[in-house]
């Protein structure tokens, strides 16, 4: 039986196609032939990635009447050109670069993309990605950004860990934070000299008092100026980081200041707090038509599984994909943290832990909150309530729960009587 179809099948009359490049970009605009319905005519240019020959490509493309214009996602470089076309107005549509694979046996250039891509967005058989709007990616660079000093400041912490060890210095061993107070003040008096270890022993403050004996047993090693030297440029490196996050902390929240509401309904969900909000509303945004369901949203993060069937039969094994690293690392975090707590989420995250492992639990409750968060972001009016930690052992039916224990104790060879308690 024949069915409607939503696609549309029309061709876009005026189209332009990018191939670009560091230095100079390929375009080929596809207009109607004016004296032939069923032909096409085409140009093709090339131009510089300059700010004027991107200017006077514009305005080639505005004179042809191009409505829309595509180009593939080429490392960073697709971005200025992004940019400076949409904000002379243009339907800029940045494409997958997997999704317009050029044909294999077919000569392949600069020219023969900028045609091939041409060809195939004309006939709409391409799906935009989402790039999100400019004050979004506003914060994205800068939350982006934060990330990247976090993982360096965690690296450098690392390298002084490294360097303690080849002193035989063992304070990581006693001290959990080799970072707090005690430790900075250990280090610092390493640094200026010091190496009595009952006297850098003594440095330490509340809970690590207790651990003196061993804190003077680690400290018995061979520290020598050239280990103070660099121990004392690594954490000036430490605390120069920390100065750049506080910095980027506050230009953050000047910048969200107009999400605010968004980021406080974020900020009910158990596990996420304010910087993994921050991080997620810089990746997704807050317009959720973009996303036209819940479902939309997990498959476009892959924190979905990937459909792949051949001949009736699923392949793979259920993969979710490459997707936004810095979405996943933040939905990641707070997956690993709800699962600490006495809510549905963690109770679901200690559930597949148990039966799947970590890195399962942690895709799955992080889609999860991918669910809750575009609710919440695409009506105002809904609420988040937490359903509870013992939300599962409610909906499990009594009945079938005693069968199934009784049908295991019979199978371990007990007889089992059931009677009821006073």
């Amino acid at each position: 039986m024949l069915a409607h179809t939503h696609d549309t099948e029309e061709i876009i009359e005026r189209v332009a196609a990018l191939d670009v490049g560091k230095a100079t970009l390929v375009c080929c605009a596809r207009v109607p032939d004016d004296r032939n319905t069923s032909r096409r005519r085409q140009e093709v240019q090339t131009y510089a990635t300059m700010t004027r020959s991107l200017l006077s490509m514009a305005d080639r493309l505005r004179c042809l009447g191009v409505t829309r214009v595509v180009m593939e996602a080429t490392s960073d470089y697709w971005k200025p050109v992004f940019y400076l076309l949409e904000a002379q107005g243009f339907e800029v549509w940045l494409v997958n670069a997997r999704d317009v694979k050029h044909l294999p046996g077919r000569p392949k250039t600069d020219k023969l993309d900028a045609v091939w891509l041409a060809k195939v967005a004309e006939r709409q058989m391409l799906r935009a990605s989402f790039v999100p709007p400019p004050q979004i990616r506003l914060l994205r660079d800068l939350t982006r950004y934060r990330v990247d000093l976090v993982e360096a400041r965690t690296a450098e912490k690392q390298r002084v860990e490294k360097l303690l060890e080849d002193a035989q210095i063992k304070l990581s061993v006693v001290a959990s934070d080799i970072f707090g107070v005690s430790g900075r003040a250990m280090m610092a008096a390493l640094i200026r000299g010091e190496r009595s270890p009952r006297t850098l022993a003594q440095l330490a403050r509340s809970s690590l008092r207790g651990k003196i004996p061993a804190l003077e047993e680690a400290f018995t090693g061979r520290f020598s100026d050239h280990h103070a030297f660099l121990l004392a440029t690594m954490l000036a490196r430490v605390d120069a980081i920390n100065a750049d996050i506080a910095a980027l902390d506050q230009r953050i929240a000047q910048e969200i200041a107009p999400f605010t509401a968004a980021v406080e309904r974020l900020d009910e969900i158990p596990g996420i707090g304010l910087t993994a909000a921050h991080a997620i509303i810089a990746e997704i945004g807050v317009d959720m038509s973009r996303f036209p369901t819940a479902a939309h949203l997990t498959s476009w993060a892959r924190f979905a599984p990937t459909v792949k069937e051949s001949a009736g039969k699923r392949k793979g094994k259920n993969a979710t994909g490459h997707g936004n690293r810095y979405l996943a690392r933040a939905l990641g975090e707070a997956a690993v943290v709800v699962g600490r707590t006495d809510t549905f989420l963690g109770e679901r995250y200690r559930r597949i832990v148990r039966r799947k492992g970590k890195k399962r639990a942690i895709v799955a409750v992080g889609r999860s909150m991918l669910v809750i968060i575009w609710h919440l972001l695409s009506d105002p009016d809904t609420n988040f309530i937490d359903l509870g930690a013992d939300f599962y052992t409610k909906r499990t039916n009594p009945d079938r729960k005693k069968r199934d224990h009784i049908r295991e104790l019979e199978a371990l060879g007990y007889r089992v009587t059931l009677e009821p308690a006073a």
